[in-house]
């Protein structure tokens, strides 16, 4: 870990990061589902028209993955960690009384509430309250 949030830092990003968060959530279902669709597709097609519409949904998956890559990547530029799509969980590195740890939140929540020692996970989340 490279770079430090203080908390109001990473409480400002958290406006950039909610719509990026959500919208990842979305294209990781619209990918799980165009990916069914296509199995299903593939089963029941063999027409030359067939071939055509195979290729397009293909690309339009590609082109959503794609989408995809590049959100993760920008949310990594920042150095925040990604941990889960779904939940849209991530920490923001941090530092306490000269050690790092993890300053910890995820989607519906409000500001950060939530921090944890480096070698825990969600599990090992406690208040800032706490925080020593």
């Amino acid at each position: 870990m490279a770079r430090y949030y203080a908390l109001d830092a990473a409480n400002a990003r958290l406006g950039e990061l909610r719509p990026l968060l959500e919208r990842l959530r979305q294209d990781r279902d619209a990918v799980a589902e165009a990916q069914r669709d296509l199995s299903r597709f593939r089963e029941s097609n063999g027409s030359e028209d067939h071939a055509h519409e195979l290729q397009d949904r293909q690309v339009q998956i590609r082109e959503v993955v794609k989408r995809m890559q590049q959100t993760v990547a920008r949310i990594d530029s920042w150095g925040i960690t990604l941990r889960d799509i779904s939940s849209g969980l991530i920490d923001f590195p941090a530092l306490a009384a000269g050690r790092p740890i993890w300053l910890c939140w995820r989607l519906g929540e409000g500001d950060i509430s939530w921090w944890h020692e480096i070698n825990d996970g969600f599990g090992g989340r406690r208040v800032l309250a706490d925080l020593e």
